[in-house]
């Protein structure tokens, strides 16, 4: 069964782990690591025949357009990851639109394509920030997968549907795309174990994840998505001087990464997400 790979494009300095740290007003002062970083994940690509989304942020694409195009060339899904990387339950309703309005744009007017497709930075779509789903099918896109259905400190709906869903909002239907998760018992307790990617690749053995995702497939008949960031492959990106949970968060294992993706390319089948959403005749 075909997975969905994804990969968020967005640079080292631009995470949420460091958003205390590292000032909007101050990106332009940081070395850009994210052209050379997503190149080198386009060739990986190449080498395994996979084709992927890439969720890019509009500060990114506007800085970085050839980026954007050569990603476009070499026939992957161009989709949005929003502009400024901001939490969407903290900037409201009316900066939201403004922000995915104007990345969507971007990325639109660089490729000569239509953008369907969104993923909130952080996963910032939680039970207090629904509204956004209305502001995304009014602006255009057609799914989102920014839903994680786990339990977390900054993102997660932990009763959220673990696999893609229709979700019907003021102006039309909108496909969702979670994220993955496992379920599993712990003792009494029903729990959720997140295999999509990101820092549960980087913090659980490489086993454990392709394990989930093919028992999902196999068993529950469902599809999965992947996601990673170009600055994960990245071992000779600056340090940020953080919080320890913040730099165990982004440094852990930067340098397993890569060979982890390898492991699981040569194990399951990937392709867009668009393709995904398109395969089930149910959603469509």
């Amino acid at each position: 069964m075909l997975n969905a790979l994804t990969i968020d494009v967005e640079d080292y300095f631009q995470v949420n782990a460091f958003a205390r740290y590292v000032r909007q007003d101050q990106w332009d002062s940081y070395p850009l690591r994210v052209d050379g970083n997503t190149r080198r994940i386009l060739d990986l690509l190449d080498t395994y025949a996979i084709k992927a989304t890439f969720f890019i942020l509009g500060w990114v694409a506007e800085r970085l357009p050839s980026l954007v195009k050569e990603i476009h060339r070499r026939g992957h899904e161009v989709a949005c990851h929003g502009y400024g990387h901001e939490l969407i339950f903290e900037i409201g309703p009316e900066r939201f639109r403004a922000d995915i309005r104007h990345a969507k744009s971007l990325l639109e007017d660089q490729c000569g394509i239509r953008v369907n497709g969104y993923r909130a930075p952080s996963y910032s779509i939680t039970k207090r920030s629904l509204w956004a789903l209305d502001i995304l099918a009014e602006e255009g896109f057609s799914y989102d997968s920014s839903i994680f259905p786990v339990m977390h400190d900054t993102y997660g709906i932990p009763d959220a549907e673990r696999f893609p869903h229709k979700i019907l909002t003021g102006s039309g239907t909108l496909l969702e795309f979670p994220l993955t998760t496992l379920p599993f018992r712990f003792g009494w307790k029903n729990m959720r174990l997140p295999i999509a990617g990101g820092g549960y690749l980087r913090l659980l053995p490489v086993g454990i994840i392709r394990y989930g995702i093919a028992k999902i497939n196999e068993r529950e008949h469902q599809p999965a998505v992947l996601y990673f960031h170009p600055w994960e492959i990245d071992l000779g990106q600056p340090r940020i001087q953080a919080g320890v949970k913040s730099r165990f968060r982004h440094y852990l294992n930067l340098d397993k990464t890569e060979d982890k993706l390898k492991h699981l390319f040569c194990n399951l089948k990937f392709s867009p997400m668009h393709e995904i959403l398109a395969s089930k005749r149910s959603l469509v």
